[in-house]
């Protein structure tokens, strides 16, 4: 049986090139970052730049108090690809003793309490300094200029305040402050200004100006890591309102944040189909992808194409097997190559019957024991109901969404491949800090306040995050993919790769076709909830998909046609030279862009 074919339209072309092409889920951060490579930057000096941007034009997906993850391959070094890490951890006065003494059971999906020590703008920094060309102040220029003078607010960005403004206005005034003008949520296509986000930018580039570019940099490094840490300290230790009811007092300090660096890590790889495949380490999901590529490798390709019956059920299945091994088994300092190794994948590949499980199923890699979350299937946090802060604002079982993460992709005419994904921080996450006109993420939902768990509460202990970008590669080729939704950012990647790397489409083909994600998995975000065989597919999947899931035993949710992912992605031919990129339709804002 063939692969399905793919439909003849696209929502846009794979844009083909030889100069560069940048591409994002949102137009602006696109646009920034291919003016940059016009102006001489090269792919990382524009990711840089766009991912400054998506501060500002996404700012309930990310922030300056996030985090991000982000993967990148250079043409002398083609074939060993390299994890930015721009994960904080947790700080020192962030233990389960505390949190328990709080009275919580579960760490707060909103509120500084959850707050992680901010590291995407240090990671950030660290890869201009370290392989950009351009000064900070050239980088930072169009981010500080659309601080000043404002950013037409999206249709998402406005719902969200409003979602949160009675949150603002009765518990979180220095938020109100900067989203209620007037006392009002602001329109969309609204301008919004954010000036003191703009003064801080502005002394970084300051303290960044002289003849030495990387000292500089580092100078602007310690003068983020000082202001930002002093500032938060004093605000959030504070008690305000968290997504639990109650007012706790943050526990972050200066030193925690004067005293974390983002850095570089080696990437996890495994084969697929005569590639190989990237990703960030344990301290993420990124090897659950990898899991389920070697699962599904082997298999017939009718059994790998998701737009199929039994296709998608393959795929539901070993999403499953290794998202329960991601609950069950990652974390900060974990080693993930028993979890990969030919043995336990084959272990695994068997356990993929002709019915849906409707059990959580870790194995157990290398005799490791699994750890055993609660399985909570109570869920009390209706979509659109975020009085009290929200863990983050993804996708509802509905396909609903309320918002998620944010991408970026940039190549350019060197061989240059990067791809980044930044997330938390976003503006219903905590309250804005006045001196910085942003407000801290709450990555720390993402642990557990149990002991045994390998992604246990632990002063200076990354949690594990969900922020995950992909690099595929051969001797000649590379792709950068990756896209916002929390626990679905792998869930939507895998189809599109399957299409690509199987089915043979194009990208445009891949991100446009119909995609669908489980929901049989324990939540990453407050309030840790799974559904027991749950799937989502969007409309467009077909009546026989639909109908041969539920016959299989899977409990399917039809979301709107065009309702899930936000996949982007660029690519390059070093043998040619050629550059192409692809982005999403879904949500009207993503665009790719380059010549």
């Amino acid at each position: 049986m063939a692969f399905t074919a793919p439909a003849a339209f696209t929502t846009r072309p794979t844009l083909t090139g030889s100069f560069g092409m940048a591409a994002s889920t949102h137009w602006i951060a696109t646009g920034v970052a291919q003016g940059i490579l016009e102006r001489g930057g090269n792919a990382f000096d524009a990711v840089v730049a766009g991912g400054f941007a998506l501060h500002l034009v996404e700012p309930h997906l990310n922030g300056p108090g996030g985090d991000l993850v982000g993967i990148f391959a250079t043409p002398d070094a083609a074939d060993s690809p390299r994890v930015l890490m721009g994960q904080g951890p947790a700080p020192a006065g962030a233990t389960i003793a505390h949190f328990r003494a709080e009275g919580l059971a579960l760490v707060p999906g909103a509120g500084g309490l959850a707050a992680a020590v901010p590291g995407a703008v240090d990671a950030w920094l660290l890869l201009l300094r370290d392989h950009g060309l351009l000064s900070l102040r050239d980088v930072l220029a169009p981010t500080i200029d659309y601080a000043r003078t404002g950013v037409p607010l999206s249709a998402t960005a406005a719902a969200t305040i409003r979602r949160v403004a009675g949150l603002f206005r009765e518990h979180w005034p220095s938020s109100a402050d900067l989203w209620l003008p007037d006392g009002t949520p602001p329109a969309e296509g609204a301008l919004v200004c954010n000036p003191r986000y703009a003064d801080l930018l502005e002394s970084l580039a300051g303290a960044a100006a002289g003849s030495d570019r990387a000292r500089g940099i580092d100078e602007a490094r310690a003068l983020w890591a000082q202001t930002v840490g002093r500032a938060a300290s004093s605000f959030l230790s504070r008690p305000h309102r968290h997504s639990d009811g109650a007012d706790h007092a943050g526990v972050i300090r200066p030193a925690d944040v004067t005293g974390f660096r983002a850095g570089y890590e080696d990437a996890v790889t495994v084969p697929f189909r005569g590639l190989t495949v990237a990703k960030a380490g344990g301290w993420t999901q990124g090897p659950a992808l990898l899991e389920a590529l070697r699962i599904l490798e082997p298999l017939p390709d009718d059994l790998l194409d998701p737009s199929t019956p039994m296709g998608a059920h393959a795929v539901i299945e070993a999403l499953k097997l290794a998202l329960a091994d991601r609950d069950a088994h990652l974390g900060d300092g974990v080693d993930v190559a028993p979890l990969l190794s030919e043995h336990y994948v084959e272990t695994r590949r068997s356990a993929i019957g002709e019915e849906a499980s409707h059990a959580w199923r870790p194995g157990a890699p290398g005799g490791r024991r699994p750890f055993y979350p609660p399985l909570s299937l109570d869920d009390t946090l209706a979509v659109g109901d975020d009085s009290l802060g929200v863990g983050e604002p993804t996708v509802a079982s509905t396909g609903n969404t309320r918002g998620d993460t944010c991408h970026i992709d940039v190549v350019d005419r060197w061989g240059n491949i990067v791809a980044v994904t930044p997330s938390g921080g976003w503006l219903q996450s905590s309250p804005v800090i006045p001196e910085l006109g942003f407000c801290l993420g709450t990555r720390l939902q993402m642990t557990w306040l149990e002991e045994s768990a390998p992604s246990a509460l632990r002063p200076g202990a990354r949690p594990r995050t969900t922020l995950t970008p992909t690099l595929v590669f051969d001797d000649h080729t590379a792709m950068a993919i990756g896209t916002p939704g929390g626990d679905q950012q792998e869930q939507w990647q895998l189809p599109a790769l399957l299409r690509i790397l199987v089915g043979g489409y194009t990208p445009q083909q891949a991100i446009d076709a119909p995609t669908l994600h489980t929901t049989a998995l324990i939540d990453s975000f407050w309030p840790r909830t799974w559904t027991p065989a749950g799937v989502v597919v969007e409309g467009r999947i077909g009546d026989d998909v639909v109908q041969g899931l539920r016959a299989r035993g899977h409990e399917v949710a039809v979301a709107g046609d065009w309702s899930l992912g936000r996949l982007s992605a660029v690519g390059v031919d070093r043998r040619s030279g050629r550059v192409w990129a692809a982005a999403n339709a879904r949500g009207m804002l993503g665009y790719a862009a380059g010549r």
